[in-house]
């Protein structure tokens, strides 16, 4: 290779990774799923599925942008559960908050190491495809309606108690599927067990840091690995895109759900899920 096509593929593989940071940002904490269309765009530009590893790597940019946006809550909730250790009061609120973000996050965690143990062909399984990706947002679509419909929405962030945390999580451990959403199941099961929606999406961010932290750090190491020395500015540049429009995601879903209802996604997940079924039936060959 010569200078000048290394250069070339280097820009190339910077621009990529700056779209892929762009893409994992303004999806991962919208009901609509990072992974889906991590997977999905990348192919309809002609780029190819980057793989499990690299958008998990890519996804430590929403780590460091929810981190650092609820520093405070997360702060505030460790040291509630330090001081119930050192005093017993298990009922404060702020140790009940970090206890069932503890709980919550057992089963994906779990989930996830099945499926990297036993499960060596998941990445291109048919969990991982055009068409089910398609399906599933839009049976997703049609629970994130329902829920949204049916649920009492009276519950908030305060009234939290561990086994809020055990059926989110449950919830939660179901976002391994590409097209689910970690954001949108953990919504989902949130209204339909009664909250309100501004404190289900806040309780959904906090819940999502153990699993995507771990998901990223797993992968990363890997990542590096299987990639040459001029892999890691581009890398880089798709973590610091991911970080900066992950925040901005953040801050508007939690405005947005103060005064509205999650139609809005609904719609787009069913429009989403039907366009992907027409594209693969018509251009991709059987």
């Amino acid at each position: 290779m010569t200078h000048i096509e290394a250069e070339i593929t280097i820009f190339e593989s910077c621009w990529r990774h700056f779209v892929l940071g762009i893409v994992q940002g303004l999806t991962e904490f919208l009901p609509i799923s990072s992974t889906a269309h991590l997977k999905v765009i990348p192919i309809i530009l002609g780029w190819g599925d980057p793989g499990i590893s690299t958008s998990a790597v890519i996804q430590l940019g929403s780590i460091l942008a929810v981190i650092t946006y609820f520093r405070k809550d997360l702060k505030a909730a460790l040291k509630g559960i330090t001081y119930a250790i050192k005093h017993g009061k298990w009922h404060d609120k702020n140790a009940k908050i970090g206890i069932a973000l503890i709980i919550g996050s057992f089963p994906i965690i779990l989930a996830g190491m099945s499926i990297k143990l036993l499960w060596p062909n998941y990445e291109t399984s048919f969990l991982r495809s055009i068409p089910s990706i398609g399906l599933i947002s839009i049976v997703m679509a049609i629970l994130l309606f329902i829920s949204d419909k049916v649920g009492r929405k009276t519950k908030t962030i305060g009234d939290i108690e561990s086994n809020d945390g055990l059926v989110i999580g449950l919830g939660q451990a179901f976002a391994l599927i590409p097209g689910i959403s970690r954001s949108g199941i953990t919504l989902t099961t949130s209204l339909f067990y009664g909250w309100e929606r501004k404190d289900a999406a806040r309780f959904s961010f906090l819940l999502g840091i153990p699993a995507i932290t771990l998901a990223g750090i797993v992968e990363l190491k890997e990542a590096f690995q299987s990639t040459s020395s001029i892999e890691t500015l581009p890398i880089a540049i798709g973590i610091s895109s991911a970080t900066v429009f992950s925040w901005i995601s953040i801050h508007w879903l939690l405005s947005y759900l103060q005064t509205h209802n999650t139609f809005i996604f609904v719609a787009y997940r069913l429009i989403f899920g039907i366009i992907l079924l027409g594209w693969w039936s018509i251009f991709i060959p059987n």
